[in-house]
């Protein structure tokens, strides 16, 4: 089978989107099929061309037995609603024309969360007379009136419509949560088309693994309880009251909060660092994809907060399932849902109230204190993280596309 993706994050950029797509395309050619991901230049999320690359009209390369085709589009920092949505439109322009290229592909998949690149596999399967699965891994536009980053206007009733069309169209729709399913069930997409096929970690890579020497040195870690917040800086996460955690614990020496990634709210995360003259918090660049493991084991727990809106209901951040393979608990604070519910039926973390800075400390202060409940919760986190390996979710994914081969 010839599966061709369309997606604008792919490695080397290191979002979830882009892991989660590759880390099922490799699998997908161990298995025997043909794999082409149409994508663009590297550039999440600063909006600046990775080294190495160029913003080209057309370039293919393999990466691990992907065909890896990247097209030109108009790149942009992730912020300012007007700018993002001309880079996305550039990728679903050129996106479709680098598709009518490509040769006997057997089905059409393209992810959101922006659905323009949806878009772009609607169009492509309809030329090509060939079935079209959109991934779903977010409730698109709802995010962006969510975070504020626009409020609700004649635009985004448009958007929603095309939305709609999308879902409609689509021969198959994979939600990353069951919380979408059960949404766009409500509004009235057919529910025998919609798949849920979660989020994973990939076990070869996330284990559990002694905290690394030598960048806990880089960082002035050595014998730090550390609380990392790992990952992109979104408008989404709140991140203003992670640091009013680290104003409430900097008393402590014994514990450190690290940010590490980058986004359109880091500037502010800086910002407010240095207006609070905090010594107790370390701030490390947006890393190469291969360094996440080494990343994460400088940290003891890691922190995984969202905004109080009801849209996180159905969010499921993907960091908790590296997490839950290296065995470091969670500290969740994001509003009661489907994440919720997976780390207090796994075991493999704190939930506390969203944007409750007090809580959040708390929590820290408490796994820092209590060897006992930390362990325990650790030997949960890798005792969970088999139900979450990605070879399980891109077998399902793959049995999902046989299902709708012409």
């Amino acid at each position: 089978m010839h599966i061709l993706f369309l997606t604008d994050n792919f490695p080397p950029e290191g979002n979830a989107p882009a892991t989660r797509t590759y880390e099922h395309a490799t699998r997908w050619v161990s298995a025997g099929h043909r794999v082409t991901v149409i994508t663009c230049a590297p550039n999440f999320p600063e909006g600046k061309v990775f080294e190495g690359f160029k913003n080209k009209f057309y370039d293919v390369s393999d990466l691990d037995g992907i065909k890896v085709v990247r097209v030109k589009t108009y790149i942009t920092a992730n912020e300012g609603f007007v700018k993002r949505i001309l880079d996305y439109m550039s990728f679903m322009v050129s996106g479709f024309f680098a598709g009518l290229f490509q040769k006997k592909p057997d089905v059409i998949v393209a992810t959101s969360p922006q659905f323009f690149c949806a878009c772009s596999g609607w169009a492509l399967s309809a030329v090509r007379r060939k079935p079209f699965v959109f991934e779903l891994r977010d409730i698109w536009p709802a995010s962006i009136t969510a975070v504020g980053a626009m409020k609700d206007s004649k635009a985004i009733r448009l958007l929603e419509k095309v939305e709609m069309f999308l879902y409609k169209r689509a021969d198959a729709i994979v939600s990353v949560t069951h919380a979408f399913k059960k949404e766009l069930i409500e509004r009235g997409v057919d529910r025998s088309k919609i798949e849920v096929v979660l989020n994973g970690v990939d076990l070869s890579k996330y284990e559990p693994q002694d905290k690394d020497t030598e960048l806990a040195k880089k960082y002035g870690l050595e014998g730090k309880f550390v609380a990392g917040y790992i990952g992109t800086h979104g408008m989404a996460h709140g991140l203003e009251h992670i640091v009013s955690v680290a104003e409430r614990l900097q008393h402590d020496d014994n514990i450190r909060i690290v940010f590490a990634g980058g986004g359109a709210a880091r500037q502010k995360v800086v910002d407010l660092i240095e207006q609070k003259g905090l010594k107790n918090v370390v701030l490390i660049d947006r890393q190469p994809k291969e360094m996440m493991p080494r990343l994460w084991a400088l940290c003891d727990v890691s922190l995984v907060p969202l905004i109080n809106s009801d849209l996180f209901r159905t969010v499921i951040p993907s960091k908790i399932f590296e997490c839950m393979g290296m065995g470091i608990p969670t500290i969740m604070s994001v509003p009661e849902g489907e994440a919720t519910t997976i780390i207090r039926e796994t075991g493999s973390g704190l939930v506390v109230e969203s944007e409750s800075v007090e809580k959040i400390a708390n929590a820290i202060l408490m796994l820092h204190q209590d060897d006992e409940l930390y362990q325990m919760i650790r030997l949960r986190s890798v005792e969970a993280a088999p139900k979450y390996s990605r070879e399980l979710m891109a077998q399902s994914l793959l049995d999902i596309f046989k299902n709708y081969q012409n």
